[in-house]
């Protein structure tokens, strides 16, 4: 009866959109979504580095997530969000282009991305996980925030 219900497990994504692509990001790590604001610039700090925000009295510091991704930077849209994440008990905000809605996946129906050790770029994919005939690439946000090559 225990292995019918480890086989079941399912995990909750928040659906994002960067470009055209959708991505699915753990909501353990989702403190807070909040609409863009003033973000006050940090000298010297690398591009992806936005600057810090004032979310009810805490300094978070705020990351593009398209240029972590190394994609083009665009204009700013209605759609763009913050997304708060804590990691490690710390708290990071991640610009992204649209948060869509939450979806529940089965675990199992999560393909494990094909990464080569060798190829020494880092591995931002946890998988992809299918929603109907969808594809949701699933973003490892520690690893994503973890990278400091970019």
């Amino acid at each position: 009866m225990d292995e019918i219900a480890l086989v079941n497990e399912t995990t909750q994504y928040i659906k994002i959109r960067m470009e055209d692509e959708t991505y699915g990001i753990d909501i353990k790590y989702i403190e807070n979504i909040v609409r863009m604001q003033r973000i006050t610039r940090v000298p010297k700090t690398p591009a992806y580095i936005k600057g810090v925000i004032n979310l009810r009295g805490v300094v978070v510091p705020v990351i593009s997530l398209r240029l972590k991704m190394g994609l083009e930077e665009v204009e700013e849209t209605k759609l763009f969000r913050i997304i708060i994440l804590k990691i490690d008990g710390d708290l990071v905000g991640i610009i992204v282009d649209e948060v869509k809605e939450v979806v529940t996946l089965v675990n199992d129906e999560i393909e494990k991305p094909y990464h080569s050790a060798s190829s020494g770029s880092p591995n931002y994919l946890l998988g992809v996980g299918k929603e109907g005939d969808n594809l949701i690439s699933l973003l490892d946000i520690t690893e994503v925030m973890a990278d400091k090559s970019v």
